[in-house]
């Protein structure tokens, strides 16, 4: 196989991936939402983490299951990963998670519809953030836009040093088929520690992708701006990307030198 047959594989692998895990996450949202599902925040949050696991199980023998483009960046800088693949593998991540953002929309669409009708939400206004953050991630309006990114930040890095950690094979624990469900688990304890806060979104990918989906299905700018001076779609889109690279170079300066030396031993 040629290497752009083979990318063109891998990036279709990240589409779907990242689609399933959206779908998920995205889809317990909505039926939190819209059909009065009871719901707790660490349901949520293990739906999420289930549906990071499984779309890992799905994609991971074909692109490293990625799903996430701080993770390709990071993983780019840090651990030769194909710097080739970077453009592409994202392009497939925001499609994916786009797709399944429509996907729900189609699912739930009469529910909520009927939800804003009932709630009297115009979906353009500030109300329309309402519905919008089923789709995508929005700190709580008490929470400035700092420290949101803040938070994104560090939990971000959090994520990609236990990655980092869990698939390690000089780690001294064979993880093996776990891996996923490990990952899974890192993502389900993040939401429900500290969840509520911004939304926990972790990929630009999962969060842009259905901010770009409502934007064009009828919530206008205000899906980007968040009602807030700073675009607020700035702290999803960029904050991980940086807490990714501050979680990989934390492991590839501390815990890989450190493992190399005692292998040594």
């Amino acid at each position: 196989m040629n290497i752009k047959n083979r990318i063109i594989k891998e990036s279709i692998a990240e589409f779907i991936g990242t689609a399933l895990l959206v779908f998920f996450g995205v889809g317990s949202v909505a039926a939190l939402k819209l059909t009065g599902a009871t719901f707790s925040h660490w349901e949520i949050s293990i739906i999420w983490g289930l549906g990071v696991a499984i779309a890992i199980y799905c994609t991971a023998g074909i692109s490293g299951a990625h799903l996430n483009p701080a993770i390709t960046i990071a993983l780019a800088t840090f651990n030769k990963f194909d710097k080739k693949k970077i453009l592409p593998y994202i392009s497939a991540q925001l499609g994916g998670a786009f797709f399944a953002a429509a996907i729900i929309y189609g699912i739930y669409g009469s529910l909520l519809n009927n939800y804003e009708i009932t709630h009297h939400i115009i979906r353009s206004g500030l109300s329309g953030l309402d519905t919008a953050s089923i789709f995508s991630t929005y700190a709580q309006p008490l929470l400035s836009t700092q420290w949101a990114f803040i938070i994104e930040l560090i939990i971000t890095a959090i994520l990609m040093f236990s990655i980092l950690a869990i698939t390690d094979d000089s780690n001294g624990i064979a993880n093996g088929a776990m891996s996923p469900l490990l990952i899974g688990l890192v993502v389900a304890i993040i939401g429900g520690s500290v969840g509520p806060l911004t939304g926990f979104a972790m990929n630009p990918a999962r969060d842009f992708g259905p901010k770009l989906f409502t934007f064009f299905a009828g919530w206008d700018w205000v899906t980007f701006t968040g009602g807030r001076d700073i675009p607020y779609f700035l702290v999803p889109l960029v904050a991980p990307i940086i807490g990714a690279l501050c979680g990989a170079w934390l492991y590839s300066h501390i815990a890989t030198p450190y493992l190399s030396e005692i292998k040594t031993l």
